[in-house]
């Protein structure tokens, strides 16, 4: 879970204009991009995305103790079961001598989150440059046509497919109605992809 929250945290960073840069004129994008053809188009972003994640995984497992966040994860884990389990039973015994224990739990998930933020600052440079110079210069600003609408969320903060209103805009980027804007079709390739290269680099936070 956490892998997957630093993941989106990553891609809200890399938007244009606005929140996430999808909601007026700031998609990222060419009128005349490198790489043409849909087919061609909708793969190549799914191998940036893959490649992406490889190279974040690369750098959490030489930068990560991975034996210590486990062993760290596991810990307050087992922790917050028992306090929710006390909570639930109402052992105040169990709770006062649980809660003795919070202010080294909280350290913990501190020293925690600053393992997993480390890789973090140290690759967000190199995929702010991939992202902004790279990717819009190759691919179009949509590069594929979802079966129905993907935003989700009310608002256009976070709009992941064209609407009916910029599709009929002359002036708006978007072609076609329910086309997925490339920053969203390379963030839904990355989240896809991301379990599969954490586990073939072992840099997955499952403890099961």
């Amino acid at each position: 879970m956490i892998e997957t929250i630093l993941l989106f945290l990553g891609d809200v960073i890399l938007q244009d204009g606005g929140f996430f840069g999808m909601g007026g004129g700031g998609a990222l994008g060419s009128d005349d991009p490198v790489i043409k053809g849909a087919v061609a188009v909708l793969f190549s972003v799914v191998g940036f995305g893959i490649l992406l994640n490889l190279f974040n995984s690369a750098i959490r497992k030489k930068m990560i103790d991975q034996t210590k966040l486990r062993r760290i994860m596991k810990e307050t884990r087992a922790w917050q079961k028992e306090r929710m389990a006390a909570f639930k039973s109402k052992d105040q015994a169990k709770q006062a001598e649980l809660s003795k224990k919070s202010s080294y739990m909280n350290k913990m998930n501190m020293e925690m989150m600053q393992m997993n933020m480390r890789p973090m600052m140290i690759t967000m440079v190199p995929l702010l440059l991939i992202f902004y110079f790279v990717l819009p210069e190759l691919f179009p600003y949509t590069v594929a046509v979802s079966p129905i609408p993907l935003n989700v969320l009310p608002g256009d903060w976070f709009q992941l497919t064209c609407t009916a209103e910029q599709a009929a805009d002359p002036e708006h980027v978007c072609q076609e109605e329910n086309a997925i804007y490339l920053w969203a079709w390379y963030f839904l390739s990355s989240i896809a992809f991301s379990g599969i290269n954490m586990k073939l680099t072992k840099t997955t936070m499952d403890l099961s």
